[in-house]
């Protein structure tokens, strides 16, 4: 496989990759496909680690196809454009999220949600559409279509604005989409880590009154006094949650281990929308009498589509919002993903790959 690896495309390439379910990951060769004339060829200056790569490289979800390269908050510098590119030149600033491609006929795509088309191709671990497998940004440069490719503004720096391509897109699609975007309504989040802490920085740039809602008080300092939240329950305290119950227009829970969703249900609004975007592995329980006395509804969201990603990068550079990211070497990935596990990260960990792979 590994020699397969670095024969199918022309153009040789280097990235780490995890070659088992022990999730570790050393130096691997591999290539990458010419560029062709739509697509964008760029240089990887950094990529961001999300939770998903740590799922992925241990086949958590039973989908990994080794060697996997993880890596899908990925930004870097363009080098080379197709014939037909005609949004994106040499030199721009550019990253590339959860996915590099989609069918482009189906109805989600005629909608500009390709991330919701059936035939959706990951930014890693998925067939593309010639058969081959598809890398990650933990390597020295991508190619994708410039369809699937975003303009990061001059004013974002590019460190901690990657993180944005996945952990942004996956709670600014879900504030829109559900209506939770008005000035003035109450927000909770639930979970202070990649995912929430950014939900809190849109929310609040969208003028609404954040509640974060997490089992660790010790993260209430941070959660008012760094990222803005308004207020801070311990979602472990009875009494905290029976004072702020029927108080929230809507719930981003950004969760992905097991915890109950009936406090998170009881504290909604009449009509109030708890929206998933976390991914626990194993199914959870859902109370639905809760739901029936409200009207309450319980939703997902994945990511966003192109536009949307694009609209997501726009709305942070205008409000100034990136991530909080830890930035480190990419010898140093195994004992980030160690860390990660036991949420010792505020908040995201970043690879500098353009300084630290070679």
């Amino acid at each position: 496989m590994a020699s397969l690896a670095t024969e199918e495309h022309p153009i040789k390439a280097i990235g780490w990759a995890a070659h088992d379910t022990s999730g570790h990951l050393s130096p691997f060769n591999f290539s990458r496909r010419k560029t062709g004339e739509m697509d964008v060829r760029f240089k990887v200056m950094y990529c961001g680690i999300c939770h998903s790569d740590v799922h992925m490289v241990k086949n958590e979800w039973g989908s990994t196809i080794y060697p996997v390269v993880p890596g899908h908050e990925i930004v870097g510098i363009v080098t080379e454009v197709g014939s037909n590119v005609r949004k994106l030149k040499v030199g721009d600033r550019v990253g590339v999220g959860c996915m590099v491609e989609s069918c482009h006929s189906c109805q989600s795509c005629d909608d500009n949600l390709e991330n919701y088309c059936s035939k959706m191709v990951l930014t890693y671990g998925s067939k593309n559409l010639d058969g081959t497998i598809t890398y990650g940004g933990y390597s020295d440069f991508m190619v994708a279509d410039e369809h699937f490719v975003v303009r990061i503004p001059d004013n974002l720096p590019l460190d901690a604005s990657a993180p944005l391509l996945c952990a942004g897109i996956t709670v600014y699609s879900p504030l829109k989409y559900y209506g939770l975007d008005k000035p003035g309504m109450n927000i909770g989040v639930v979970g202070l880590g990649g995912l929430g802490h950014v939900a809190v920085k849109f929310a609040k740039a969208m003028g609404l009154k954040v509640t974060v809602i997490s089992t660790s008080p010790n993260k209430k300092k941070e959660a008012i006094e760094c990222l803005g939240a308004d207020s801070f329950l311990v979602s472990r305290d009875q009494d905290q949650l029976m004072a702020a119950v029927g108080t929230l227009d809507g719930i981003i829970d950004t969760v992905s281990a097991q915890h109950p969703l009936q406090p998170l249900i009881s504290l909604l609004k009449p009509n109030g929308k708890l929206v998933m975007v976390g991914a626990p592995e194993k199914p959870l329980e859902l109370p639905v009498f809760p739901l029936l006395v409200g009207r309450k509804l319980v939703g997902g969201s994945g990511i966003g589509g192109m536009k949307e990603t694009q609209e997501m990068i726009n709305f942070a550079a205008k409000h100034n919002i990136t991530a909080d990211v830890e930035v480190i070497p990419i010898d140093y990935v195994n004992t980030a993903i160690e860390r990660l596990l036991k949420a010792d990260v505020k908040y995201r960990f970043v690879i500098d790959v353009a300084n630290t792979l070679n």
